[in-house]
């Protein structure tokens, strides 16, 4: 009797570092619809990283080189083939979206380190660690306009990389949490000012830009969504009702991820894992609290599952590609170049690619 005593009094009182948040969960959909189970993702090519992991972003420079950021803090350069691998810059955090801006110069948002800018030579500058006040606790994806101006998500202002040992653990405790403390930031260049576009977001992850670049695409992993968010928006709570913030894609069957512009208006997005037991405990945040109580060896994983899919503008998807054979890296994201479709992951060992 009394081990189960201490058993329930440690399921119940141990403490947690999370507050969580009552929501109300939509029911998953599965793979039905434009998203019906296939197997199109299956048998990638593979780019081996020399004992790299976690190819997260890949995004192609202005010398037609890949340029891929990876756990350990480096950032990879080399051929389109994989060939001439080399450390191109060490932010010594863990970097994550990467965009080149107008002058060639690899902007990074580092989990850890914040929004970085790296020159051709591998020199990085920090361009920003708060707004608002705020320190940006989370940098996940950047976007650089044509005007200059970059626009990046900080993913949780409650749980920060640096503070949680990995990108993974933050982000796992912000989703259990539901706090929804997720931005979306704009960097301007010519006065060095970090201004807050939107807010409210549960776990803001992958951004791109529309065509005319007036709107924001936006990943919000924690809640299966993605938004289109105007760019000239100023600290709009996507709580709240608001023109210049609608949802493009909602209730999808994974956590929406990277967000990337391909060829022929399509933009990829990655889903980096299908939904679990979460969904259940939404409107029950106790359970929440009793589950990380739980080792994590204990832990019911869901099976990986590869999935990419590509969208147009009006909301449209046009491709959905998927890889059910558990075999496959969590899916971040894809970058699409004329010959090839590079397969964004988190924790995989190598580069996986398809012809396209």
């Amino acid at each position: 009797m009394l081990p189960v005593l201490a058993l329930a009094a440690y399921l119940s009182l141990w403490p947690v570092p999370i507050e969580p948040v009552s929501w109300r969960a939509p029911i998953a959909p599965g793979y039905t619809g434009v998203h019906a189970a296939n197997s199109k993702l299956v048998g990638l090519n593979n780019i081996h990283l020399n004992g790299e992991v976690g190819p997260e972003h890949v995004v192609l420079g202005p010398d037609s080189k890949l340029y891929v950021s990876v756990t350990s803090g480096h950032i990879l350069r080399m051929r389109p083939d994989g060939g001439a691998q080399e450390v191109f810059a060490d932010t010594g955090g863990r970097p994550l979206g990467l965009a080149f801006d107008a002058r060639g110069n690899l902007i990074v948002a580092d989990a850890i380190k914040g929004l970085l800018s790296v020159d051709v030579d591998g020199k990085l500058t920090v361009l920003a660690k708060a707004a608002a006040g705020e320190a940006i606790s989370f940098p996940n994806a950047v976007v650089v306009a044509r005007s200059g101006r970059i626009y990046f998500t900080d993913s949780s202002t409650r749980f920060k990389a640096a503070q949680w040992g990995s990108t993974s653990e933050a982000a796992m405790l912000d989703v259990m949490e539901q706090s929804a403390t997720g931005r979306v930031l704009e960097y301007e260049p010519a006065a060095g000012t970090v201004r807050v576009v939107a807010k409210g977001l549960s776990l803001a992850n992958g951004i791109a830009l529309t065509s005319d670049e007036r709107s924001l695409f936006v990943s919000e992993s924690g809640r299966y969504r993605v938004w289109k968010i105007a760019v000239d928006a100023d600290q709009v709570d996507v709580a709240h009702q608001s023109p210049q913030a609608e949802v493009l894609f909602d209730n999808l069957p994974g956590y929406p991820d990277n967000l990337m512009r391909g060829l022929d208006g399509r933009i990829w997005l990655g889903l980096a894992g299908p939904r679990n037991d979460l969904d259940g405990m939404a409107q029950w945040p106790f359970l929440r609290r009793v589950v990380l109580r739980v080792p994590r060896m204990l832990w019911p994983l869901p099976k990986p599952y590869g999935h990419v899919m590509a969208f147009t503008e009006d909301g449209k998807v046009v491709a959905d590609l998927q890889d059910p054979s558990g075999n496959s890296p969590a899916t971040t994201g894809l970058t699409e170049t004329a010959d090839r479709l590079y397969i964004h992951n988190v924790n995989g060992s190598s580069l996986g690619w398809l012809a396209r």
